[in-house]
């Protein structure tokens, strides 16, 4: 299993709260807070280039 560091959670209204984190071997992960176990990972490029376009608006359609 791949030691993760997990950063705080990023909270919306209510219970919608997800953590990003990433490891040694250049991985980025996506959870929902409680439920680590469970992830979605890539790269970190990957992680960074999803931020990125998230923060540009790209995603503004799913809002």
């Amino acid at each position: 299993m791949n030691d993760i560091s997990w950063e705080e959670p990023f909270c919306g209204e209510g219970n919608s709260c997800f953590r990003l984190g990433i490891d040694d071997k250049d991985n980025a992960y996506i959870a929902i807070a409680g439920a680590e176990d469970t992830y979605l990972t890539d790269t970190r490029e990957a992680l960074r280039t999803l931020i990125r376009d998230i923060k540009a608006g790209k995603a503004d359609h799913l809002l």
